[in-house]
């Protein structure tokens, strides 16, 4: 049994612990947001679309850009928040950064470009994207999140 662990192998030092001490995040309280860099998606098919779900709470529908480049989904957010408070003693400013882009490759020529909608709810980005009968060439469209 090991009581202490090792950094490559080695016997813990007292550098280590000195590292370790200052290498530790001790600004983050339980009360701080965690933000995950890459949010958790689902994807389902049936015979007439696939569906993808993926889950962004706190997001709101202008903060999404959603394309299709040839074959290619692309899901990207960047969001950004600065809080300030002011005191008489001091003054204390916040700074959230949240960004993400998510690439999903598509059967080729399998998608109705035309008919490929998105939509955001209760922290979950919906995109539809319909099954088309024939392949037809693939194009470059952007769609709108409702």
């Amino acid at each position: 049994m090991t009581l202490l662990t090792t950094k490559n192998g080695e016997t813990p030092s007292f550098n280590n612990y000195f590292d370790d001490f200052f290498t530790r995040d001790f600004f983050n309280f339980p009360t701080r947001k965690v933000i995950a860099t890459s949010p958790a998606v689902n994807i389902k098919e049936d015979e007439h679309r696939y569906l993808i779900e993926l889950a962004a709470p706190g997001m709101e529908k202008a903060d999404f850009m959603v394309n299709i480049d040839e074959n290619t989904l692309t899901i990207a957010s960047n969001k950004e928040q600065r809080n300030e408070e002011v005191n008489e003693r001091f003054t204390r400013r916040e700074f959230y950064y949240n960004s993400f882009k998510r690439s999903f490759v598509l059967p080729e020529d399998l998608i109705n470009l035309e008919k490929v909608k998105a939509n955001y709810e209760n922290g979950i980005l919906k995109v539809e994207l319909p099954k088309q009968a024939e392949a037809k060439v693939s194009k470059v469209k952007e769609i709108k999140v409702g």
